[in-house]
């Protein structure tokens, strides 16, 4: 369990570096810079959530922590979407694409996480 444990810590974390990596190395346009400055906060948010549940000091701690990180990766997707239907270089189109499938599937953990601790 605790290498289960890790593994989505190190997922989470490599997720919120990806973000930041797709969006270090494109060139936004000024009407993205407010998206740009929310998928940065909620994506770090998604792996320091986790790390928060990880080291929750109570059950209902650790339920409330995981919720949160489930809650800021839905948004990430949100912006995700966004950037994917503002920006017209399909590199980038793609390179947010596979963004909003991890996205997708660390939301899939969490609700499932979710479910089982209830």
């Amino acid at each position: 369990m605790e290498e289960a444990r890790f593994d989505l810590e190190e997922r989470t974390f490599q997720f919120a570096l990806a973000v930041r990596h797709c969006v270090a190395g494109h060139r936004w346009s000024r009407a993205q810079w407010r998206d740009i400055d929310q998928i940065l906060r909620s994506s770090g948010s998604v792996a320091a959530n986790y790390v928060e549940a990880d080291n929750a000091v109570s059950k209902p701690d650790f339920i409330y922590r995981i919720g949160v990180s489930k809650k800021e990766c839905v948004e990430t997707r949100l912006w995700l979407r966004l950037l994917g239907a503002t920006t017209s270089e399909e590199s980038v189109k793609e390179s947010l694409r596979q963004l909003y499938k991890e996205a997708d599937e660390l939301i899939r953990i969490f609700a499932a996480i979710l479910r089982k601790s209830q």
